[in-house]
Order: C-alpha cells, then sequence, then structure tokens
C-alpha cells in the first residue's frame, strides 16, 4: 500500500483506533483531524510522528493522503464521509454508516462508482468467537436456527443526542445481520426515557428474518451490571457468545427439545436433552486490529470490505426502522431492502429476498 493515512476524530473510539494504526501502520499514518486543541495536543505527545491539525480541507486536498478513518460523531459520520469520497480518498467510518438509509446507500453507491474502498466499523464481526458462531451456523452444526438473543447493558457513557439503539444497538444488528446472512424483513421496538426527554437511555428490540427466524435485542446505558451476550438457539444446540467471559467467550451447548413420537391423545411430546458443553478454541487476536488490518488489505488491492458500504446500509435500514416502531407504540415496521453493489454500467447487483417481494430502496437513495 503507498500513500498516507489520515484519522479524523480522537475521541472515545478514536484513540483506540489510533493506538492500532500505530501498531499497524506507523509510517503511513501521519496525519490526524481534530477539531480539539486539547485532543490535538494529546495525539501528538502520544503519536509524535503524527501531524495533528484543525483543517481538514487541507488534509483532503492533499494528494499523499490515499485513505481517511472517520472516528466523530455519529450526526457527522455521512458528510465527513461524502467529503473523504469525492476527494478521492477511501474511506473507514465507524458505525453507524449514516443516519439515514438513503445518504448510507447514496454513500456505497458513491464508493462503488468511483472504485474507492468504503468500509464500515461493525468491529464484532471480526471477532473470533462471532466468525466461529458463524460457522457453527453455516456448516449445520445446531441444526436450524430458531432465535437469536442479545443484551448490551451497562451503566454510563450516556448520550443525549442519540437513544441506545442508533448509539450501541448497531452492533447487535451487524452480529445477527452476520450470523444469518440474511436481510431482516421486520422490526418491533418498544424503551423508555428516563434521563433524557426523546432519548430512549433503554430499548426491546424484535427483529424477524426470513425462515421465521427471530432476533431479539436488549439493549440500554442504564443498568447496574455490564453485560455483552449473544445467545443462538439451534434444532440441535446452542451458542452463547459471552465478550466479558475471557476464559470461555464462546461456549456450544449440546442441548435440545427432541419430538418425541405422539401418544395416542395426538398431543405433541418433547424430550429435553441436556448433555456437555464445548469451549472452543479461539485466535487471541484483538478484533479491531483485525478489522483495520483488512480494511488496509482492501485499500492495497482494491477488494471490497466484508463490512462495505452496503452491509453499512442494511444495519442502517434496521436502525429507521427501529425509529418508527418506537415512534409508532411499538408496532410493527417493514425494513426496507438495500439494493446491493453497483457494477461499472452503473446497475444494482443486490441479490433478492428469498421469501419473496420486498420494499426497494433504490429510489429513494437519489
Amino acid at each position: 500500500m503507498t500513500g498516507m493515512l489520515a484519522l479524523i476524530g480522537f475521541g472515545y473510539w478514536g484513540t483506540n483506533l489510533a493506538r492500532n494504526l500505530d501498531k499497524l501502520a506507523p509510517v503511513r499514518w501521519r496525519y490526524l483531524v481534530d477539531s480539539s486543541p486539547e485532543r490535538r495536543h494529546a495525539a501528538t505527545e502520544r503519536y509524535p510522528q503524527v501531524r495533528a491539525t484543525g483543517d481538514l480541507d487541507a488534509v483532503l486536498a492533499n494528494d499523499e493522503v490515499r485513505a481517511v478513518l472517520i472516528a466523530t460523531p455519529a450526526p457527522s459520520h455521512a458528510p465527513l464521509a461524502r467529503r473523504a469520497l469525492a476527494a478521492g480518498k477511501h474511506v473507514f467510518v465507524e458505525k453507524p454508516l449514516a443516519m439515514s438509509v438513503a445518504d448510507a446507500v447514496a454513500l456505497a453507491e458513491t464508493a462503488d462508482r468511483s472504485g474507492l474502498v468504503l468500509m464500515v466499523g461493525h468491529t464484532f464481526e471480526y471477532v473470533p468467537a462471532v466468525e466461529r458462531m458463524r460457522d457453527y451456523i453455516r456448516s449445520g452444526e445446531i441444526g436450524d436456527v430458531l432465535y437469536l438473543h442479545s443484551q448490551r447493558l451497562n451503566l454510563g457513557r450516556i448520550q443525549n443526542d442519540l437513544h441506545t439503539f442508533w448509539s450501541i444497538g448497531p452492533h447487535d444488528v451487524s452480529i445477527a445481520n452476520y450470523l444469518l446472512d440474511a436481510e431482516p424483513r421486520w422490526v418491533a421496538a418498544q424503551g423508555g426515557r428516563y434521563l433524557h426527554d426523546g432519548v430512549e437511555d433503554v430499548t426491546f428490540v424484535t427483529v424477524g428474518y426470513p425462515g421465521d427466524v427471530v432476533a431479539h435485542m436488549h439493549v440500554s446505558w442504564l443498568d447496574p451490571a455490564k453485560t455483552r451476550r449473544t445467545t443462538v438457539v439451534g434444532t440441535r444446540r446452542m451458542l452463547v457468545y459471552d465478550d466479558l467471559n475471557t476464559n470461555a467467550r464462546l461456549t456450544v451447548h449440546d442441548k435440545g427439545a427432541e419430538p418425541l413420537e405422539p401418544a395416542g391423545d395426538g398431543v405433541r411430546r418433547y424430550r429435553l436433552r441436556d448433555d456437555a458443553v464445548h469451549v472452543p478454541v479461539l485466535s487471541p487476536a484483538e478484533p479491531l486490529g483485525l478489522e483495520l488490518r483488512h480494511f488496509l488489505d482492501c485499500v492495497r488491492t482494491g477488494a471490497r470490505p466484508r463490512t462495505d458500504g452496503w452491509n453499512g446500509a442494511r444495519v442502517v435500514a434496521v436502525l429507521e426502522a427501529a425509529d418508527a416502531s418506537l415512534r409508532a407504540g411499538g408496532a410493527t415496521v417493514p425494513v426496507p431492502a438495500v439494493p446491493g453493489p453497483v457494477d461499472a454500467t452503473g446497475t444494482h447487483r443486490g441479490r433478492p429476498h428469498p421469501d419473496g417481494p420486498h420494499p426497494d430502496l433504490t429510489t429513494a437513495a437519489r
């Protein structure tokens, strides 16, 4: 890879990106943009090889800068990514990609038509435990997936401009989309506002997928215990990913309910099976490092990222539908289909939904 890298934002998550950039590309990471003089000073104290500036226009106009990484507040993601793509830069942007599906689709289209890499920071899709869960599901080892349940809870990092599902819910949506390799069909969401008017501090979101699979997501920043857990229930086995359990981040439970021969009364009965628990050996690599290495490889080779702009747009589609459901008192809201990548002729190459017609967003992004 030739060309330099610029990081935009040195706040809560930008410092984590900076730490990994310093490990992976210390020679190429040369610029940091932040509006705060204090944060710029902190960055240069820690990374003296980096030039910190508040002048984004100058960095984007610099021909030696080939790619930028955006770690700023969520409402600024789409505007900054749009500017960077317009300047001919490859872009890595933290989640969510945008605050509307139309903006997310427009960014993905722009990147494709410009031949630029656009990658979204859905870090949990690079977690070794989550990758192994997907392997178990795709191999059929756990049987048919019945449902998913995730909890992302903590007491802290309270925001007053985004509700919990926009803030931390994208992680669980991206995990579910990745594990199921499917696009959601509908969303039903309820939440509670306790600290700020108009901002849900806790949300309970159910997402429907093809094949009657549902994913229930509970997110809150007003909870006494920090929890990062995803459970997948299959007809043969069950998986539990607990990100805080350093000794057993992933456990495979040989449990299930097996149907018995119908009795004379016609009532269906089951035998519960509760056998061994297996703890797979997983890579200890830091997911954020794996994610950034993938981005740098894609910039170098021109490959499409696993979590490209279309991946980001599909997550935003769920967030937007959850918003609509919250405002409608928990009503079920359909999730519109997101068109696929754009080829050289400007034609979308999206895959059709497996269970029939679905609302389309292609024209909404124009």
